[in-house]
């Protein structure tokens, strides 16, 4: 395994100093921002599926409500909706959610006053229909005014660090009601229940406007570091700002993701550990031996948002804009389970190594893929037989393919990851 270890890593390595020889450092430390971003995300569903064997196809909701925290964090104040009505009317929207809350609370608890059977769902669903009209008598106005005075809330002007803590905290939040409600379904309905789910959280993100802006997205969104306008205020050349700025965010994103690894892999290998693989491999027998199964896995659910939830936060604010129509399932869910196929399940180096792999291929493909097309279609030109159309189109769409055929490859010579789970034994 140590070998296995060092060659891998050591042709990962020799594979980036290609791609910067290659494609410039400017294009290559970008590269790796977004790629250690979703080595990240790969090491939190390596958390819930590596550790807990949780089925998550979710991670798109986890990543939307990241971007969207660091936005309203660490976007300037929208000066135009703290002097308008708006805030007065989503003081009222908060107190008719209160409420409606309220009611809810005591629709459930009718039993204690002799109403159970039918009656008692007939007062819940009552009640909810009653928080809902409460609510939206509030909101809707509330929401009116704000798009057509200033535009949307706008942020809070706090600092883009702390805008990537909420990321984690909200996305550990909902992923701490997402699995209240789920964990107690079979892997393959948990994993139809965490798709919806993200395809709700998406379609309230888009068409919250007044809230996150929907399709008219956010830009510039701030970074922690000093950006390329920063250093070429300062004289430096435009292709050394993109190298300085970018660098720094990269040095930054590393830390986090080394001191992610150190405290995950501190826990795997501790008592924490051995508990979450005993549930995993035989729920039943854990919970013989006294283990709180559901509640032991509502914990991983839930770490394992936080990582999404940073890293999605993480990816927004380098690339400086937020915008919800942009995240696709096959971006930002597909692309993360074969990260974590490939590199290993249940071994945080794996997820680490697929996470940073998976991506360069992910992204070289479409550049080797243009080149390929073109050079074929000036052949086929010369011959006669015409040119290739939508050479760009297609070469995106090539993408899918060599990720497949690399998905294929390592199922097929390495189906455990090319760095499986290892687990020590003492005799």
């Amino acid at each position: 395994m140590t070998a296995r270890y060092i060659g891998l890593f050591a042709a990962l390595f020799a594979l980036i100093v290609f791609v910067g020889v290659m494609m410039g450092t400017p294009f290559t430390v970008r590269l790796m921002v977004e790629a250690f971003a979703f080595a990240l995300i790969a090491m939190g569903l390596n958390i819930q599926w590596g550790f807990g064997g949780l089925f998550n196809f979710g991670i798109l909701g986890m990543l939307m409500v990241g971007g969207f925290a660091v936005t309203f964090i660490s976007f300037p104040v929208n000066m135009a909706f703290w002097e308008s009505e708006g805030p007065m009317l989503l003081g009222r929207s908060a107190i008719a959610a209160a409420i409606g809350a309220v009611l809810i609370f005591f629709a459930h608890r009718v039993q204690r006053f002799g109403i159970r059977g039918k009656w008692r769902g007939a007062v819940i669903v009552v009640a909810w229909f009653a928080a809902y009209v409460i609510f939206r008598t509030q909101m809707d106005p509330a929401a009116n005014t704000i798009t057509s005075t200033a535009g949307w809330v706008g942020g809070l002007g706090l600092p883009v660090i702390l805008g990537w803590a909420f990321g984690g905290v909200l996305a550990g939040l909902i992923g701490f009601l997402v699995g209240k409600v789920s964990l107690g379904l079979r892997a393959d309905y948990l994993a139809i229940a965490t798709i919806g789910i993200a395809e709700i959280l998406r379609a309230v993100i888009r068409n919250m406007e007044w809230l996150t802006r929907g399709t008219l997205t956010v830009s510039p969104i701030p970074w922690p570091v000093p950006n390329p306008q920063y250093y070429q205020e300062l004289g430096v050349s435009i292709s050394d700002s993109f190298v300085y700025a970018r660098g720094g965010f990269l040095a930054l994103v590393v830390l986090i993701v080394i001191a992610g690894l150190f405290l995950i892999h501190r826990a795997y290998q501790g008592p924490w550990g051995r508990m979450m693989r005993a549930i995993r491999d035989n729920h039943i027998s854990a919970a013989s031996m006294g283990k709180d199964v559901t509640g032991r896995q509502l914990e991983i659910f839930i770490f394992g948002s936080v990582l999404m939830g940073i890293g999605g936060a993480i990816l927004v604010s380098f690339v400086g804009i937020f915008d919800p129509s942009s995240y696709q399932p096959i971006n930002h869910t597909f692309i993360i389970w074969v990260m974590l196929i490939v590199g290993g399940a249940g071994n945080n180096f794996g997820a680490l190594f697929g996470g940073l792999f998976i991506y360069i291929v992910w992204m070289l493909s479409e550049q080797l893929a243009t080149g390929l097309f073109g050079a074929v279609s000036s052949w086929s030109s010369s011959m006669g037989w015409g040119e290739i159309p939508d050479i760009e189109t297609r070469a995106v769409q090539m993408r899918i393919f060599v990720l497949g055929l690399v998905v294929t490859i390592a199922l097929r010579f390495a189906p455990k990851g090319l760095l499986p789970e290892h687990i020590s034994r003492k005799d």
